[in-house]
């Protein structure tokens, strides 16, 4: 195995620690569980150190997803562990993915959903437990059919209320509760 094969096979390894502990541990996505448990979800580590190179790995991603079929391949994490550490320049990307989505015709087919180690929401404090709800290891896009997630929310009572349980799931759990979840360590201790 090569240095990179096994950085990558570590970086998948504490993102899935993330999805298994937090995500579906806390039940902030309801609707990670399944496609988890199925093995639907693609895990890919960008090498890319420029925005350009991850503008290409984003695009191929994308074709990949909506080409794939949804029983083997529901959902996509593209994980940036070199790229985008900082959150403001992650944050500015984001407009930017909005544009490729229309560039390639796949608004209303997918969506981008953004994690990130030092996420924080515009009208949020930096520590404010709100914000763990979008914390990852690593800067990650998630990649998502549209028509899974209308299926999985229409399935799910109440799925308006996620964002709100979450926040009250987290102010709940506190810091050092999300902190005991052993999950952001792996990423802190990459130099």
């Amino acid at each position: 195995m090569t240095i990179a094969n096994a950085e990558h096979t570590e970086i998948i390894a504490a993102t899935i620690k993330w999805l298994e502990r937090a995500v579906i541990g806390l039940n902030l996505c309801p609707f990670a569980k399944g496609v988890h448990a199925k093995r639907q979800i693609r895990y890919v580590v960008s090498a890319a150190r420029t925005v350009e190179d991850l503008l290409d790995d984003l695009e191929r991603e994308l074709h990949f997803l909506n080409d794939a079929l949804p029983e083997l391949v529901d959902t996509t994490l593209l994980v940036l562990p070199d790229v985008l550490t900082d959150f403001a320049e992650f944050a500015d990307f984001l407009d930017l993915v909005e544009v490729v989505l229309m560039t390639h015709r796949v608004t209303g087919i997918l969506q981008v959903a953004s994690f990130h180690p030092d996420y924080v929401f515009a009208d949020a404090e930096p520590d404010d437990s709100s914000n763990y709800t979008n914390r990852a290891p690593y800067p990650t896009l998630h990649l998502i059919r549209e028509a899974s997630l209308s299926k999985a929310t229409a399935a799910f009572p109440d799925a308006e209320d996620i964002y709100q349980r979450n926040i009250e799931t987290l102010q709940n759990l506190g810091l050092a509760g999300w902190h005991a979840l052993d999950i952001d360590s792996d990423a802190s201790t990459r130099s």
